[in-house]
Protein backbone atom coordinates (compact mmCIF):
# COMPACT_ATOMS: atom_id res chain seq x y z
CA UNK A 1 0.00 0.00 0.00
CA UNK A 2 1.36 3.37 -0.78
CA UNK A 3 1.58 5.74 1.80
CA UNK A 4 0.81 9.82 1.87
CA UNK A 5 0.59 12.91 3.61
CA UNK A 6 -2.25 15.11 4.54
CA UNK A 7 -1.93 18.82 5.94
CA UNK A 8 -5.15 19.93 6.93
CA UNK A 9 -4.87 23.70 6.99
CA UNK A 10 -7.64 24.45 9.12
CA UNK A 11 -5.83 23.82 12.00
CA UNK A 12 -2.20 25.24 11.12
CA UNK A 13 -1.32 28.31 13.70
CA UNK A 14 2.18 29.30 11.46
CA UNK A 15 4.58 28.00 14.26
CA UNK A 16 7.06 26.36 11.68
CA UNK A 17 8.10 23.22 13.94
CA UNK A 18 7.55 21.04 10.79
CA UNK A 19 9.70 23.58 8.79
CA UNK A 20 12.34 23.46 11.25
CA UNK A 21 12.28 19.50 12.19
CA UNK A 22 12.50 18.67 8.81
CA UNK A 23 15.77 21.18 7.95
CA UNK A 24 17.39 18.90 10.99
CA UNK A 25 15.76 15.91 9.83
CA UNK A 26 17.45 16.27 6.03
CA UNK A 27 20.25 18.40 7.36
CA UNK A 28 19.01 20.98 4.80
CA UNK A 29 20.87 24.17 4.83
CA UNK A 30 20.04 27.92 4.80
CA UNK A 31 17.32 28.56 2.57
CA UNK A 32 16.54 24.89 1.67
CA UNK A 33 13.29 23.24 3.23
CA UNK A 34 12.01 20.01 2.86
CA UNK A 35 8.27 21.40 3.98
CA UNK A 36 7.60 25.84 4.02
CA UNK A 37 5.09 27.51 6.15
CA UNK A 38 3.12 29.91 3.65
CA UNK A 39 1.97 32.89 5.32
CA UNK A 40 -1.67 34.50 3.67
CA UNK A 41 -3.22 37.61 5.45
CA UNK A 42 -3.33 39.69 7.23
CA UNK A 43 -6.34 40.25 4.84
CA UNK A 44 -9.96 41.88 4.78
CA UNK A 45 -12.54 39.73 2.87
CA UNK A 46 -15.45 41.39 1.80
CA UNK A 47 -17.42 41.21 4.36
CA UNK A 48 -15.52 42.78 6.49
CA UNK A 49 -14.18 39.42 8.34
CA UNK A 50 -10.10 39.02 9.08
CA UNK A 51 -8.12 36.41 8.28
CA UNK A 52 -4.66 34.98 8.50
CA UNK A 53 -4.05 31.75 7.29
CA UNK A 54 -0.97 29.30 7.01
CA UNK A 55 -0.27 26.73 4.55
CA UNK A 56 2.47 24.27 5.19
CA UNK A 57 3.32 23.14 1.91
CA UNK A 58 6.07 20.19 0.98
CA UNK A 59 8.94 20.77 -1.43
CA UNK A 60 10.29 18.84 -4.05
CA UNK A 61 13.15 18.16 -1.22
CA UNK A 62 10.41 16.44 0.82
CA UNK A 63 11.28 12.66 0.80
CA UNK A 64 8.39 12.25 3.79
CA UNK A 65 11.10 10.68 6.14
CA UNK A 66 11.98 7.72 4.28
CA UNK A 67 14.73 6.40 6.67
CA UNK A 68 12.73 7.40 9.79
CA UNK A 69 9.31 5.65 8.23
CA UNK A 70 11.71 2.58 7.35
CA UNK A 71 12.22 2.07 10.95
CA UNK A 72 8.80 2.60 12.48
CA UNK A 73 8.46 6.06 13.02
CA UNK A 74 6.36 9.24 11.50
CA UNK A 75 8.18 11.81 9.36
CA UNK A 76 9.37 14.55 11.33
CA UNK A 77 7.07 16.97 10.48
CA UNK A 78 4.14 15.04 11.44
CA UNK A 79 5.95 14.14 14.76
CA UNK A 80 6.05 18.03 15.72
CA UNK A 81 3.30 18.90 14.09
CA UNK A 82 1.82 21.14 17.66
CA UNK A 83 -1.63 21.76 15.84
CA UNK A 84 -1.99 17.54 14.90
CA UNK A 85 -2.66 19.11 11.26
CA UNK A 86 -0.43 16.87 9.61
CA UNK A 87 -1.07 13.29 9.43
CA UNK A 88 0.95 10.08 7.70
CA UNK A 89 -0.86 7.10 6.87
CA UNK A 90 -2.04 5.03 3.78
CA UNK A 91 -3.47 7.44 0.42
CA UNK A 92 -6.75 5.59 1.31
CA UNK A 93 -6.73 7.02 5.14
CA UNK A 94 -5.47 10.30 3.81
CA UNK A 95 -7.95 10.56 1.12
CA UNK A 96 -10.87 10.03 3.41
CA UNK A 97 -9.31 12.40 5.79
CA UNK A 98 -9.32 14.91 3.56
CA UNK A 99 -13.02 14.11 1.92
CA UNK A 100 -13.77 14.48 5.87
CA UNK A 101 -12.87 17.59 6.20
CA UNK A 102 -14.92 18.84 2.56
CA UNK A 103 -11.61 19.06 0.88
CA UNK A 104 -10.00 21.53 2.83
CA UNK A 105 -6.33 20.90 3.03
CA UNK A 106 -3.99 18.96 0.82
CA UNK A 107 -2.82 15.31 0.15
CA UNK A 108 0.79 14.52 -0.81
CA UNK A 109 2.45 11.21 -2.17
CA UNK A 110 5.47 10.73 -2.69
Amino acid sequence: MANALYLNYDHCSGCKSCELACRNELELGLGEWGIKVHEDGPRQNFKGEWHWNYYAIPTELCDMCEARVAKGELPSCVQVCQGRCLHYGTVEECAKMLADAGGKGMVMMP
